[in-house]
């Protein structure tokens, strides 16, 4: 069946921006934001005031200034009672906008009724200067105020006022013209742009050795004791001891995630089950992660007895009680593991916890996150569709979230990031969000920021040094099927600083040495990888503004393990299509053996020959050919980034019942028939899964068998053949032998049956061991 080609909005379109000021050229340019298109501001500094007259009855002021160019004005805090104030705020107007030709500061008081004038200070923008970093920041002055009428009136203003691009060191913290709509200093601070960084990530091991001297209530039966371990939200045990003593014996490992700083104490509990539902505490102790041993290798660390201790009740009051209960125990913090927080396939940093452990840099990575187009309406206001979008880019330990462009479909940031890069082998992550807390959103229920769709980049698909702007299609996957939600406009370099450590890097494990020394089991790392998951977004969210959960989550592909019948079928034409170039080959040599084309026929016996009677030429026959064959391919090579593919991941042939199934919850919350018909669903498909995973285990166990003398007599016939073929292997010549197997397998169709050979009938009667199966 014929695929019907991708629409063409989903693919990806190469671009020619002015970025830098100028056209993309091989060469780096020299300004600080040469990968995004530059953007003029108006900047003005309101520094400070003094000997501000007295307005009111009572001959104070509670002074505030007022920005204001044409259309656009901006407004400082006002201060209580205060003659010398200090604001020390920065506004930005964009050039584009500007339809005016002078700027009025303008100091007011305060008023119930109406601000009165304090003064103000005019200035023509043809005289106002041009700032270019790395230049110094432009120094405040003071200005004198002038009256509505132009005359002196008393005090000063301290102001700077200047043009400059979006790579001033002002420009994060200014009030922009463009966000005027937005009120209130939090959903100001929503809208700027920001650097996070995730917190360092440890493995924690607790090995539970052994307890002594335990004091069970119940002395008359064995205790049946195992050890509860609790960090923050993540509780573990060991199982019951066997030893079923006062002195129980587990050497058991527990791991954890923690975050530092350390906040949470490990909380250990050792517990005896005296009934099915009822547990009793025989003792307690709380640890602090921050004094525990951290160790970078393999060697084990000093074990420790600690001290058990005992709540009782007494008159009401919590009694503490120590008795010489205690446990031993081996507990580190792990600092040879990379904590596993993102999907395996979309790992952005794979160093290990400890600094000291980390190699240099090979190179570095720069995001300019130029603009989107076409996005589509997010959210209703005033009864139209808005979107106020912003985007978050993660790699490595690096958060970093664009400021927030308000009421727009084509938004234009033009931010420019680095990052630097250990690992050529990992992806970086571009998402775009639609603000939801800025207008009062919390209030009215929009507590939610809104995916509007994401962006992956692996970075070894790069070529160095070469800067590539590409307009990238936003893809999200809803439950009425695949919808393109605009375009976002990225310019990507990497940047290499030694080609012969990045080469090297490909002959190294992809993981810290500890996952291949100590490894961890894959329902273990599945375990810890959601912790991490919860950790990192939880303490995100704590930061100021916050980087918010559904925005973590989404970037860290959190679910994206969950089952999916869309997913599964993408999966198994990605092993059939694979597989695909095997089957063609074989295909290929079976049209040879039937000698379709006798010409290449004749040539393959030919080769065939020559590579036996000189066999020292069939492996760089092999090489030769396969280096050629590299070479032929490198005109079609890819001269873009990849991008998300609808069509591989059958998200524009899904049916609406498999999205419905993709994104229920877990557990379901379907009804029972549309459950049981998805469960019948599945059954059929691991029903064919099981049917192929047996048919391998069944040619591997009749390989087996073929020495096992399970079947006596095949086992017999097969031992006595290898006899006779090790004897005459030994007398006669394997180039006469490899000639003769070579010609009989290539003879023509005449000399052919259509019945199977006898080895594969021999191979296909072997028993395996389906007889014993239930």
């Amino acid at each position: 069946m014929m695929q019907r080609p991708p629409p063409e909005d989903f693919s990806l379109k190469e671009t020619r921006p002015h970025l830098g000021g100028g056209k993309v050229t091989g060469d780096k340019l020299t300004s600080t934001y040469d990968l995004v298109e530059q953007m003029q501001y108006l900047y003005v500094r309101v520094v400070k005031a003094k000997e501000l007259p007295g307005k009111d009855l009572t001959g104070s002021c509670d002074p505030y200034v007022e920005v204001k160019l044409g259309n656009y004005r901006g407004t400082t805090r006002h201060f209580e009672k205060k003659s010398n104030p200090e604001w020390n705020q920065v506004f930005a107007f964009s050039k584009d906008r500007i339809q005016a030709t002078f700027l009025e500061a303008t100091v007011k008081d305060k008023d119930v009724v109406k601000d009165d004038l304090i003064g103000r200070v005019v200035f023509d923008l043809n005289e106002v200067p041009k700032r270019v970093p790395p230049d110094s920041p432009l120094a405040p002055q003071w200005y004198r105020l002038e009256g509505s009428k132009g005359e002196k009136v008393r005090g000063e203003l301290m102001l700077a006022v200047w043009f400059g691009t979006q790579a001033d060191e002002a420009f994060p913290e200014a009030w922009h013209s463009d966000a005027a709509t937005v009120s209130g200093t939090d959903a100001l601070a929503n809208i700027r742009s920001k650097v996070y960084l995730s917190p360092k990530l440890w493995y924690l091991r607790v090995n539970v050795i052994e307890a002594q001297d335990l004091i069970p209530s119940d002395k008359g039966r064995y205790p049946e004791v195992y050890v509860k371990a609790i960090v923050g939200n993540q509780a573990l045990r060991t199982r019951v001891s066997q030893s079923r003593t006062i002195n129980p014996m587990w050497n058991e490992d527990l791991m954890f995630v923690a975050a530092e700083p350390f906040e949470e104490p490990l909380i250990l509990s050792v517990e005896d089950r005296v009934a099915p539902n009822k547990d009793e505490v025989l003792g307690r102790c709380a640890i602090p992660l921050q004094y525990l041993d951290r160790r970078f290798d393999h060697r084990p660390v000093n074990s420790k007895w600690f001290n058990l201790e005992k709540h009782i009740m007494v008159d009401g009051e919590k009694k503490e009680i120590k008795f010489a209960s205690k446990i031993h125990m081996r507990i580190c913090l792990e600092g040879g593991y990379h904590v596993l927080d993102e999907s395996t396939h979309y790992s952005s940093d794979l160093r290990p916890t400890a600094k000291q452990l980390w190699k240099p840099n090979i190179g570095v990575l720069e995001l300019g996150i130029l603009n989107a187009t076409g996005l589509m309406p997010m959210k209703a206001k005033d009864g139209r569709g808005t979107t106020d979008a912003y985007c978050v880019a993660k790699y490595g330990q690096k958060w970093i979230r664009t400021r927030t462009i308000i009421d727009s479909f084509t938004p234009r940031w033009n931010e420019q990031y680095t990052w630097e890069v250990f690992d050529p082998c990992t992806v970086v992550t571009v998402g775009v969000f639609d603000n939801c807390h800025l207008h009062g959103g919390e209030k009215n229920g929009g507590g939610k920021d809104s995916r509007v769709g994401k962006v992956r980049i692996r970075l070894s698909t790069l070529e160095t040094d070469r800067v590539y702007t590409h307009s990238y299609p936003l893809l999200v996957l809803h439950p009425n099927g695949v919808k393109k939600m605009g375009e976002i406009h990225l310019a990507v370099r990497f940047t290499c600083s030694s080609l012969l450590n990045m080469m090297h890097m490909y002959s190294l494990p992809l993981l810290p040495k500890m996952h291949y020394i100590h490894p961890l089991t894959v329902s273990q790392l599945d375990n810890l990888r959601h912790q991490a998951t919860q950790i990192v977004s939880m303490r995100l969210t704590r930061a100021e503004p916050p980087l918010r959960k559904e925005v973590v989550e989404y970037m860290l592909d959190v679910g994206s393990h969950m089952w999916s019948m869309r997913r599964s079928k993408a999966n198994f034409f990605r092993i059939m299509g694979v597989l695909s170039g095997l089957i063609a080959v074989g295909k290929w040599f079976e049209q040879i053996c039937n000698w379709k084309n006798p010409i290449t026929t004749v040539l393959i016996h030919l080769l065939f020959i020559i590579l036996v009677l000189y066999p020292e030429l069939i492996l760089p026959t092999i090489f030769l050919y396969l280096f050629l064959i590299g070479v032929w391919y490198y005109r079609w090579r890819p001269r873009h980034p990849p991008h998300m593919d609808t069509r591989l991941s059958h998200a524009d042939s899904a049916h609406p019942d498999e999205l419905d199934e993709e994104f229920d919850t877990f557990p379901t919350s379907r009804p029972s028939d549309i459950v049981r018909m998805r469960y019948d669903r599945l059954r059929s498909i691991a029903g064919r899964i099981q049917t192929v995973v047996g048919d391998l285990a069944t040619q591997g166990e009749r390989l087996q068998s073929l020495l096992s003398w399970r079947d006596p007599r095949a086992t017999a016939l097969f031992v006595l053949f290898c006899l006779i073929a090790a004897v005459v292997l030994y007398v006669t010549p394997f180039q006469v032998v490899a000639l003769l197997v070579g010609i009989y397998v290539l003879r023509h169709p005449r000399f052919r049956y259509r019945l199977p050979s006898v080895p594969l009938n021999f191979f296909r009667r072997l028993p395996a061991r389906t007889d014993c199966m239930l």
